[in-house]
This record gives C-alpha cells, structure tokens and sequence, in this order.
C-alpha cells in the first residue's frame, strides 16, 4: 500500500476536491555512497570553513545571501525570507483547461499521483472523466514548501496525476543551437524512413528496458559483501564511424536482423508469405492437367 507524502486540496470554480500526493518513482531504487575515511573506514561529516582564512563555521553562525556582483552579496534572515515566500495552503488551484497535445514535455518536470481523500472520490472521478471526454488538461498553481509551483493535471489509468511543469523562463530557446537550414536529399530521407519503419513499434514497453549500469553496479557490490574481487568484463571495440550519410543509413538497415524488427511487423509478413504459398499452391493445382480416365 503506497503511503501519502502529502495532502492537497483541487480547486476549480465552486468545487473543491480533498486529495493526496503520492511519490510516482521510487526513490529507494538509486544506489548511493557514503564517502569514508580510507584509513579506518570512519563514515565522513561535511564542515563548512571560511573562504578568507580556512576558520570553521558553525552552522548557527551562517546566514543566507544572494551574490548580485562579483563578490557582492545582500543577505538575508529565515525570518525575512519567511515574508516573502508563498503561504503553504496546499491548495491546487485550477486556472484553466487546456488541449493536452498544446503541452510541451519540454515543461515536464517532476509527476506525483493524486489520490482522492476522505470525502473526494464522486468529484475525483467527475473531473478525471470529464478531462478524457474533453481531451483537455488542468494547468494549475500549487502553492507548498513556502514556493509556487506550475502544476498540470491529467488523468491517467483510472486516476490523476499532477505533473510539475517548468516556468517558460526556465526553459532554454532552441534558437541558442543557432541550427543550419540543411536541404535534404530525397534518398537519403527515403532511408532514414525506411530504417525507422523497420524498427518501430506500435506501443511503448517500458519493462524491456533497464539501467544495465545499475545492474552491473549491483552485481559488483555484491562481489564485495561476499568477499570476491570485482571482475572487469573486456570493453567492447568501438564500431568504426562511418563518416558518409548514404553509407552510414545503408550500413544501418543490412545491420537490422529479421529477427529485431517488431512483432506486429514479423506476423504481417509471415501472413504475407502463407497467403503467397497458399495462392503459388493453387495456380499449381489449376494447371494440372486432366486425367486420361476423365477424359475418356
């Protein structure tokens, strides 16, 4: 059973929806280091010491301030920065409904479920169903943990799932790439189509996908709790850059194997080739030719 780390309130129009937030990763499935004494293995703590003279600093002798110049700073007390943070209503306030494909997922930041509370589920339901009817999302402001936040709601599986957008200051133009105009070649786009259709699939499969660096690091870790050395597997040769575009597109599709391309793909043509044996079979049987008996 999945526990809350949080609780909310959706609000649009007159209607108010209880809800809690639920973490939509595990956080625990990271692997993490302590850094550690090499000597004696004694866990490490972190000091803080001044830039002028290398004097430790304790940590109720620190004060918070924000570099306007080179070497320039205003500082600033918790209780001043207390007055001008965001009050921590918890409230998700909905401030319009917008068509979901208008979204970038360049905004996407951070996603949380959200999870009717005592009291909610009849209008958690209404608004999750009327979203899919309309095809829109909810863009909404989510004020916590003293901050603003820019928010979106949509329903998913059977539910809603608040995804924390990015500003449009926090997001980087394209613009900056500064990107040639390049005027392509009907073959080489022919090729580059033809490799992507040859690998597609029709839906998104997450589980066959895994952080094989992760894997490795696990398998390595527990070579050391059991004692053993950590094995080094031979590094694989880089494959030679092919520096032509026509060559390197061609290279791609003689490298795919039958067997790599998606199933839907390998069922068509398997059913395509039982129907051109099937159809070889009876042009076959149709220019036989007639028994003498018959004849006779």
């Amino acid at each position: 059973m999945a526990r809350a780390i949080g609780t909310g309130t959706i609000s649009f129009g007159l209607v108010s929806i209880p809800v809690k937030l639920f973490s939509s990763n595990k956080s625990s499935s990271g692997i993490r280091f302590n850094l550690l004494d090499k000597e004696t293995g004694s866990r490490l703590k972190q000091k803080y010491f001044r830039a002028t003279d290398g004097e430790p600093v304790e940590r109720d002798a620190m004060v918070k301030g924000y570099e306007f110049a080179k070497g320039q700073y205003v500082t600033f007390t918790d209780e001043e920065l207390k007055a001008v943070s965001e009050e921590s209503t918890k409230a998700i306030e909905i401030t319009e409904f917008v068509p979901v494909e208008l979204v970038d997922p360049i905004f996407y930041d951070k996603a949380y479920y959200l999870g009717p509370d005592k009291g909610g589920d009849r209008a958690y339901a209404l608004l999750a169903e009327a979203m899919i009817k309309t095809g829109r999302v909810g863009l909404a402001k989510y004020a916590a943990r003293g901050k603003q936040y820019l928010v979106m709601l949509r329903p998913a599986n059977g539910g809603l799932v608040m995804q924390q957008l990015h500003y449009a200051e926090e997001i980087r133009s394209m613009e900056e790439l500064d990107l040639a105009e390049i005027e392509l070649k009907d073959a080489e786009l022919n090729l580059a189509v033809q490799f992507i259709e040859q690998i597609a699939s029709e839906g998104f499969t997450p589980e066959q996908y895994h952080d094989e660096v992760k894997e490795r690091l696990q398998a390595a870790i527990q070579q050391k709790v059991d004692g053993e050395d950590v094995t080094l597997g031979p590094t694989e040769a880089p494959k030679a850059q092919i520096i032509d575009l026509m060559e390197a597109l061609k290279a791609s599709l003689a490298e795919t194997r039958p067997d790599e391309q998606p199933k839907a793909k390998r069922a068509k043509a398997s059913t395509s080739k039982t129907k051109s044996k099937a159809s070889t079979k009876s042009k076959k049987a149709g220019s036989k030719k007639p028994d003498k008996a018959a004849e006779g």
